[in-house]
């Protein structure tokens, strides 16, 4: 009788046998396509508190109920970055489970807010867009516009548009001339003069910063202190807890061939845990959306995540009187001063009590 487990017969059989692949080929996207993400993913508050508490989310009236009440929500919502990173989770396994790069994403809107927890979410996602990749013959790059939907009303709750690099079941011919040429001349880049740091974390603050910066030759941008270095829980417990299976965040074996050398940090992590560095240096009343995120370069375990801001605008229109509404540029950076995620970001800061 033949001994399975026996290491050379066992060895032998993994070389004979076929392996049951997961995830979709970029062959697999039309466009036009619409995909109905099976499972769902119900919103729990310990799943809420558990990614705020790990990527450093610490506003207040996401956590308190008193706190919720004076923002006007009937009890501690879901956080957006919660909501996001689980809307994109629940997708993983459909569209992007081979692998590639994530290029980026825009267009997050929240339509239905505030979200409580409880809620239970289901996802769907449309193909807008597929290409040939000339500088990357085995990869193609495909786009999607996903939904992220209350299961019970049908209200969309998350969206956005997200492109990633899929694998090709074959690899295309090209010269790979994809890559763009460095210009002549180039003498680096033109910064200004001067960098401006508001004074204070409320709508004022911003405002004043901008008007002082606009009479110079002077940007409103500035370094936020905090940092976290990446660790188990971030690089691989919370990626599954949104139901994120991509082996570039599960799988040590697999990954040791990758560049990294190790497995990831899920995109949306590395995101939040930016923002919950800025956030907690302004007035935060409401988030209102991101556009044009991009992921420059992968996060592992052991590289720790800073965070730099650069005001773009303020305005007084806002949902509420008690606040104005910021635009900002959030970059973070690793141990290195490396980019490693860049996005835009509206949010409404609360206004200075009178």
């Amino acid at each position: 009788m033949t001994d399975w487990t026996d290491p050379e017969t066992f060895a032998q059989a993994l070389e004979q046998v076929e392996t049951k692949e997961k995830g979709n080929c970029f062959e697999d996207f039309e466009e036009g396509d619409v995909i109905e993400h099976d499972p769902g993913l119900t919103l729990t508050r310990f799943g809420n508190e558990a990614w705020m508490s790990q990527t450093l989310n610490h506003d207040p009236a996401y956590w308190r109920t008193d706190a919720a009440e004076a923002r006007g929500f009937e009890e501690p919502p879901v956080h957006p970055d919660y909501l996001t990173a689980a809307t994109l989770g629940i997708t993983v396994e459909d569209l992007s489970e081979k692998g590639g790069y994530f290029l980026g994403r825009t267009d997050v809107r929240f339509p239905t807010a505030p979200v409580y927890t409880g809620t239970e979410l289901h996802v769907e996602s449309e193909v807008v867009n597929r290409a040939t990749s000339s500088s990357r013959p085995a990869y193609g790059i495909v786009s999607w516009r996903t939904r992220g939907k209350d299961a019970e009303t049908g209200d969309v709750l998350c969206s956005y548009e997200r492109t990633n690099m899929i694998p090709r079941r074959d690899p295309i011919a090209t010269d790979g001339s994809g890559a763009a040429a460095a210009e002549d001349g180039d003498d680096g880049p033109e910064l200004p003069e001067e960098f401006i740091a508001p004074e204070g974390g409320y709508f004022e603050d911003f405002v004043a910063a901008l008007e002082t910066a606009a009479d110079e030759n002077a940007a409103v941008a500035y370094r936020h202190e905090r940092g976290r270095t990446q660790d188990d829980v971030t690089v691989a417990a919370l990626p599954l807890s949104t139901l994120n299976t991509a082996k570039q965040h599960h799988n040590v074996d697999v990954m040791s061939d990758s560049p990294s050398g190790d497995i990831v940090t899920y995109g949306d992590v590395t995101r939040s845990t930016a923002l919950g560095h800025a956030r907690s240096d302004e007035e935060t009343w409401r988030e209102v959306g991101f556009d044009d995120e991009s992921f420059h370069t992968f996060v592992a375990v052991g590289d720790t995540v800073y965070a730099f801001t650069r005001v773009l605008s303020a305005d007084e229109d806002a949902s509420s009187d008690e606040a104005g509404t910021v635009r900002f540029q959030h970059i973070a950076f690793n141990q290195n001063d490396e980019p490693v995620y860049s996005g835009t970001r509206t949010a409404e800061i609360r206004k200075r009590p009178h």
